[in-house]
């Protein structure tokens, strides 16, 4: 699958505060691509960078194959933030409004009225309408102008459950359409719920990418401890196909690639000297990998 975006060791510091450290993954066309991460993890930075409303310290992007970017900007509806709709007016004039300022065609209004489900009302005043219905409104201003890729920024940030089930529809039912969704989120149900694909940051760096099934539905979880967890770690390291070390009071606890197995992980530590005295393979909730990456 082509990449539509091509991200390459993106950096950004706020002073003494490193937002993002070197951070790459590509976005493949057609997906639904979370980035997921706690709050506080350069999320949202790192969509300002690429929607050229930040600029980064170093590294550099691509959208559509190295498209221009002001020309790529062209083709991306975006929703950082919720726009400055008028309460005493519909959702029509709000449009508008909106597409005015975008510089978009007015005669997209309706299109995207029908898309998000309020044709109904678009004569209501915004004042009237539920949270869910703003946040649809938010998306089809997003959508003015038939953007191949749609960037959401917290879709479902404050929602209920009946706003937040209104929204996961419309994401799906726009990405069936042929738009490539890119969204941030710090809530690991929602990126389960909607995403081909994620990306998990921390503070600034990138844990894991990949679609969900490598990301977290098919990986290989293994225990392993010695005598001499200092030179374990070290170890464990240097070896190709583990993709992430963590600790677990005593033990450690690998990530690996379909590359490598426990046999190998073995036969690589007694050959180095290191005895192990615990080798399991474990399964974990999607909850618990994701808290376990975040968190350490």
């Amino acid at each position: 699958m082509a990449a539509i975006l091509s991200i390459n060791a993106i950096s950004k510091s706020y002073g003494p505060i490193q937002a993002l450290n070197a951070v790459s993954f590509d976005v493949p066309q057609g997906s639904v691509f979370g980035i997921l991460g706690p709050n506080g993890s350069g999320k949202t930075t790192l969509l300002g960078i690429l929607l050229d409303v930040l600029k980064a310290d170093s590294g550099q992007y691509q959208w559509l194959g190295g498209t221009d970017n002001a020309e790529a900007r062209k083709q991306i509806g975006a929703l950082l933030e919720t726009p400055n709709f008028y309460a005493y007016l519909n959702a029509e004039k709000n449009l508008r409004i909106n597409a005015l300022i975008k510089g978009k065609s007015e005669s997209d209004i309706d299109r995207v009225l029908e898309i998000v489900k309020l044709s109904s009302r678009k004569t209501s005043r915004f004042s009237t309408y539920s949270l869910g219905m703003k946040q649809r409104l938010a998306i089809a201003s997003a959508l003015l102008g038939s953007p191949k890729i749609l960037v959401l920024d917290e879709p479902t940030n404050g929602l209920d459950p009946e706003g937040i089930a209104e929204v996961r529809s419309l994401i799906k039912t726009l990405n069936q359409s042929g738009i490539t969704i890119i969204m941030a989120s710090h809530l690991l149900d929602e990126i389960e719920k909607v995403c081909t694909h994620v990306t998990i940051l921390k503070k600034g760096n990138l844990l894991i990418t990949g679609n969900i099934e490598d990301a977290f539905g098919n990986q290989k979880l293994l225990e392993v401890k010695s005598d001499d967890a200092v030179q374990l770690k070290n170890l464990l390291n240097t070896i190709p196909g583990i993709k992430n070390i963590s600790e677990q009071g005593d033990l450690l606890l690998l990530i690996l690639s379909n590359d490598i197995s426990a046999k190998n992980i073995n036969q690589i530590c007694f050959e180095k000297g290191l005895v192990l005295s615990h080798l399991n393979y474990k399964k974990k909730s999607l909850e618990n990998q994701f808290m376990e990456l975040t968190q350490g």
